[in-house]
């Protein structure tokens, strides 16, 4: 009986762990999309969707993870950050450890990345806001418009994957 019970409960943790696993990204005749590795070098494998991240990282400040998500826009200056898509138009900010390595700085808006590292709960003050915006091109009037801070979710990536 004991046995039967140990083997229900790991079948039960191989299958919830499953079911947040995501499989890398593939064209259509199946094989992976070949992706450019910055920072530490990881795997596609295991990497969670933005729908499974927001309900793990509910009720938490901070969340380590691997996660399959979209790029909106990297910093044009220096590619030390890059926003990417969460669900209702939300915007999250990914960093990079120990500002260790850099994205390219443009052509990545609408590309798959997996990243893989924390993820935590923060409050931006609006002289940080208002630097990421100059990084990101704003307009001064857009630059003005920041008057107040903002509580968000950031990441910071130990190692990225972004889609060719």
């Amino acid at each position: 009986m004991k046995t039967t019970k140990t083997l229900i409960m790991a079948c039960a943790a191989l299958l919830a762990t499953t079911a947040f696993a995501q499989t890398p990204a593939r064209n259509a005749s199946g094989a992976p999309l070949p992706m450019k590795s910055y920072g530490a070098e990881i795997i596609p494998d295991g990497a969670i969707s933005i729908v499974q991240f927001m309900k793990m990282m509910d009720g938490k400040d901070s969340l380590q993870t691997k996660l399959a998500c979209e790029v909106i826009t990297s910093c044009t200056k220096k590619g030390c950050w890059m926003d990417v898509q969460l669900p209702e138009g939300k915007v999250m900010k990914v960093r990079f450890k120990d500002y260790g390595f850099f994205v390219p700085t443009h052509g990545l808006e609408g590309k798959t990345a997996v990243l893989q590292g924390t993820a935590y709960r923060e409050m931006i003050d609006v002289a940080t806001l208002k630097h990421y915006a100059q990084d990101a091109g704003k307009s001064e009037a857009e630059i003005a418009e920041i008057n107040g801070p903002e509580q968000s979710i950031t990441f910071t990536a130990d190692g990225v994957l972004i889609g060719d």
